[in-house]
């Protein structure tokens, strides 16, 4: 009875994986003639002072995002604007670095409380349907990259965007 019990469980654990890596967000890089035609046309009227660093696609909650990276000349950022756009081109979200001395106080504060001990490397902001919603630093601690985020406010987030 004890061994069944042991492969009842062994099964449903098996199940449960499998369906929670189904559930996944799954990302690859992707080239610009794999972008479909309304996509590109978003890519062509957004690229306007900036160089393009690369492409990917992913799906979030089922929905296939087109994610389109870019660069200022001359930034020592590998990024500096990314814009998620569904198949149609309408954009979803836009994450843009942002300089130090451009953010709210709160912001900065409520980034520094949240950063702990951390080194803050870089500041964006979140923009999503066309409204900001949140700010997000990128932090250094013992080596290993992290982010946090706050919300317009300057205090923390209830959940990640």
């Amino acid at each position: 009875m004890k061994i069944s019990q042991i492969n009842s469980f062994a099964a449903a654990v098996i199940v449960l994986t499998t369906l929670s890596l189904g559930q996944e967000e799954h990302e690859k890089k992707i080239q610009q003639s794999d972008l479909p035609p309304a996509v590109q046309q978003t890519v062509a009227k957004e690229k306007a002072g900036f160089s393009i660093s690369g492409f990917e696609q992913e799906t979030e909650n089922g929905q296939t995002i087109y994610e389109a990276k870019f660069k200022i000349p001359g930034s020592p950022n590998k990024t500096d604007k990314s814009i998620g756009m569904d198949a149609n081109g309408t954009i979803i979200e836009v994450e843009e670095v942002i300089a130090k001395s451009a953010l709210p106080r709160a912001v900065l504060q409520g980034l520094n409380a949240q950063a702990a001990n951390g080194k803050i490397v870089k500041f964006k902001t979140i923009t999503k349907n066309g409204q900001l919603v949140a700010y997000e630093a990128n932090v250094m601690k013992g080596g290993k990259k992290s982010e946090v985020q706050v919300g317009p406010d300057g205090k923390p987030l209830g959940h990640e965007e």
